[in-house]
């Protein structure tokens, strides 16, 4: 069995696409084109990307096999070229909105089931925007604050590449979105709960976790092992935690779909009420996941036990 320290050697990081030249370049043409030619340049490069990143198309082939067992082998590498692709757009699109004034935000973005995020919020303990490597979702933060105002702390883990992550930094500060990093996580969690009792919003990723800071899940009928913490805090602030997922459609416009808010049970267990609460999140991903494949970015084998050693497959054009 692979171990965490394993994955970091195949994720998909500084050594390949997510590096500081790589991202430096794709800022600038983000800013300097036109949508549709930035997309043609972005689409040409993660053909090549397909074709030439064996353990990033590998892992995506391997995790397809999971979410879309009845698909055919030519079909996967369809979605796998195509995961490519939109994650590249996705990123464009996301630092392209930095600069649009709040119309033309608007303008690409439909709201699903917005309205119960002001009411979650009314509530005064503020709200856990719990979401997954699946589709825009910084996007989703320049939408809260572009539209509707929220006061946002984003939580995440450091990039591997300290340009990208400076460069990750100063996009969110545009905007006046805090950055928490995940340290340790009694000092996270301390910091979280402040966030949370100030009645802002604080976004987090819950499918990868972080060291022991882990609680495991049925995911596509495999067991995974997904952040702990939110659903602990949720717990200890009384905050509800609220899916969210910002979704490329057809054409390049998004739909920003709340799911159902997840109260954790203060009157069971500890444990089996963080267990519950993050399965509840779990299942409510992997049906968006199951609508679309194609977006979830997880560019390293996600059930690893899966995946033989040297599985390289070149697969159609």
């Amino acid at each position: 069995m692979r171990t965490d320290s394993d994955l970091a050697t195949v994720r998909w990081n500084a050594g390949s696409l997510n590096n500081g030249l790589v991202f430096g370049l794709a800022y600038h043409l983000a800013r300097t084109l036109p949508r549709w030619c930035g997309y043609a340049v972005a689409d040409t490069a993660t053909w090549i990307a397909y074709k030439t990143l064996h353990s990033g198309t590998d892992a995506l082939l391997a995790n397809l096999r999971v979410v879309c067992p009845h698909a055919s082998d030519h079909e996967r590498h369809a979605l796998a070229r195509l995961t490519y692709r939109t994650y590249a757009r996705d990123t464009a699109d996301f630092i392209r909105s930095l600069s649009m004034p709040p119309e033309k935000v608007a303008a690409m973005v439909t709201p699903r089931n917005h309205e119960q995020f002001d009411g979650l919020l009314a509530r005064g303990r503020g709200v856990l925007l719990v979401g997954g490597h699946l589709g825009n979702w910084e996007l989703g933060g320049v939408v809260l604050r572009q539209l509707h105002g929220c006061p946002l702390t984003v939580v995440v883990k450091a990039e591997a590449s300290p340009v990208v992550h400076a460069f990750r930094l100063r996009m969110r500060e545009v905007l006046g979105i805090d950055t928490l990093e995940i340290g340790q996580t009694l000092d996270t969690a301390l910091r979280i709960r402040a966030q949370l009792s100030a009645n802002r919003g604080v976004a987090m990723l819950l499918d990868r976790h972080v060291g022991r800071d882990s609680v495991e899940v049925q995911f596509f009928g495999r067991p995974a092992s997904f952040l702990r913490t939110p659903a602990m805090i949720g717990l200890m602030s009384g905050a509800p935690l609220l899916p969210t997922f910002m979704l490329r459609q057809p054409g390049g416009h998004f739909v920003a779909q709340l799911g159902d808010a997840i109260f954790v049970d203060a009157s069971i267990d500890r444990e089996d009420a963080v267990q519950r609460a993050t399965q509840a999140f779990a299942t409510q991903l992997e049906a968006q996941i199951r609508l679309y494949p194609h977006l979830w970015y997880q560019f390293y084998p996600y059930w690893p036990d899966d995946v033989p050693s040297g599985s390289h497959d070149g697969g159609a054009v």
